[in-house]
């Protein structure tokens, strides 16, 4: 079960980075309804999955189907507004994602308690449908001049990166998941497996740099300080916030020994101010044209909130634990968008659907390395700590224990809970260090400000500040450049 929440987030992450080259060769609108579509199938087969395989199969068709969601939203947000009145923007988006946060886990918990895990998924379907009916009426069409060469278009895929990213994340992560528990550290299958990961992830770099007519990581991203210490950022940044979010619940479950809901209801703080955050760094950013001091504050806030979630156990009162909840989710708010709108200040407007997407990647990335690390950290300790005729619960990271089918003694209780509050905090400390790397990382970024060279004005037109060139044929007011064409420029020069 530990597996479960990663084999979501692994099939999110690889095709994550996909979505930016797909959006300049296809167009945004298609793309972004092709990824809703799939969503809302895939969501559907959930609920109907007869068996475990079945299930993890189309988990992972919707984990490719909300990497494109979660990119597209950002870049089609980018394209239509200005750079001065992105933040205000972002700020909303970032504010949605708060909401859903907080929403999401009481209709899941509701679920679990007084129905079935499939009605999540039925619920999910029609949902994801609405959402398309409504952006297929809503988001414009792009101007044709002529039919465009999807023949073409294809051969622009990067393949060869698809097949070597897959198979170098999967092959890391597994064993990273199940080492020390499933499998032996020292274990013959867990080192072919991370050899050879290793290896499909420097095949991967060495096609992006030399094979991919256009790379869904141009490597040129990276000769930019400024640009690559922010992507780095987000990827601790996924690495810290999924655990988190994961892991707390549980830990209000275990140590506190709270029911699903109760537990939902304890972890409300982090979204809620993460919502509000959002909200007022984004409009913070829009009136000064300022974004330095509100990351570095940001990054401030949710390191001292990690640190501090070191301190619980469970005689920790209810108070203490929604106040440095509320000093996380402050800080998730200030660094979620913000740092979004940072990174579009430092690159050009050819590059942005590509740092977009590989932003939101490399979070998914450290997001599924997170809770790979986080659940090995916790069976790791649950193994060393639990008493021998309970070792079996330390096998899931993802369940609390079931007393009354455990027959334990009160005192053997005490002694389940008093580990699993140690275990957790454990996870907790191993947080600390990764989300201080964020912070430090501050000191390498330089506050640009808001005006872009080659911004569009405040006042023009959002269907005409739009450079979403996504077809051969659409008009334009520059160059008759064809996406492909301009897609391959992009991707070997180098950031602004």
């Amino acid at each position: 079960m530990s597996w479960a929440g990663t084999s979501a987030l692994i099939a999110n992450t690889v095709f994550q980075v996909l979505y930016g080259r797909m959006s300049d060769l296809f167009g945004r609108r298609n793309v972004f309804m092709s990824a809703l579509a799939l969503l809302t199938i895939s969501d559907l087969l959930c609920g109907l999955s007869q068996n475990a395989t079945m299930l993890y199969i189309f988990r992972g068709l919707a984990g490719v189907a909300n990497g494109g969601i979660t990119s597209l939203a950002m870049m089609i947000v980018s394209d239509v507004v200005t750079l001065k009145e992105r933040g205000k923007y972002q700020g909303i988006l970032g504010a949605c994602v708060g909401l859903g946060n907080m929403i999401g886990p009481f209709i899941a918990a509701a679920f679990v308690e007084h129905s079935t895990w499939r009605g999540l998924f039925w619920v999910a379907s029609p949902l994801a449908a609405v959402c398309g009916v409504v952006c297929f009426f809503t988001l414009p069409k792009p101007k044709l001049t002529s039919k465009p060469d999807y023949r073409a278009l294809c051969s622009k895929i990067d393949y060869w990166g698809i097949v070597t990213a897959s198979a170098g994340i999967n092959l890391i992560l597994i064993p990273v998941s199940g080492g020390g528990s499933y499998f032996a550290w020292d274990s013959p299958m867990i080192i072919a497996m991370l050899a050879v990961g290793g290896c499909c992830l420097l095949a991967f770099l060495f096609v992006e740099y030399r094979v991919a007519l256009l790379p869904m990581m141009p490597l040129s991203l990276f000769t930019s300080a400024p640009i690559c210490v922010m992507l780095f950022q987000h990827f601790f940044f996924g690495l810290v916030y999924y655990s988190q979010i994961y892991y707390l619940p549980l830990f209000f479950q275990n140590a506190l020994r709270m029911s699903p809901i109760l537990s939902a209801a304890l972890a409300l703080p982090i979204p809620c101010a993460q919502m509000i955050a959002s909200i007022i760094s984004g409009q913070y950013i829009s009136r000064l044209e300022r974004y330095g001091e509100v990351i570095w504050s940001g990054f401030f806030l949710w390191t001292l909130g990690v640190g501090l979630t070191c301190m619980f156990d469970s005689s920790t009162s209810i108070a203490t634990i929604a106040i440095v909840l509320v000093i996380q989710g402050v800080g998730v708010g200030f660094v979620f968008q913000p740092t979004l709108v940072a990174l579009q200040a430092h690159c050009t407007k050819a590059q942005r659907a590509v740092v977009i997407s590989n932003r939101n990647f490399l979070r998914s990335l450290g997001g599924a390395a997170g809770l790979a690390i986080s659940a090995a950290v916790l069976q790791n300790s649950l193994k060393k700590a639990l008493p021998p005729e309970f070792a079996s619960l330390a096998m899931s990271t993802y369940a609390t224990p079931d007393f009354d089918a455990l027959q334990a003694s009160p005192q053997q209780i005490q002694a389940i809970l008093y580990t699993y509050v140690h275990a957790s905090r454990s996870v907790f400390i191993v947080n600390v260090p990764f989300i201080g790397v964020c912070l430090l990382g501050c000191l390498l970024i330089k506050d640009r400000g808001l005006q872009h060279p080659h911004e569009v004005p405040s006042g023009v037109k959002a269907e005409d500040q739009s450079e979403n060139r996504v077809l051969p044929g659409e008009k334009e007011g520059a160059a008759n450049d064809t996406p492909g064409r301009a897609a391959a420029e992009d991707s070997r020069s180098s950031p602004a």
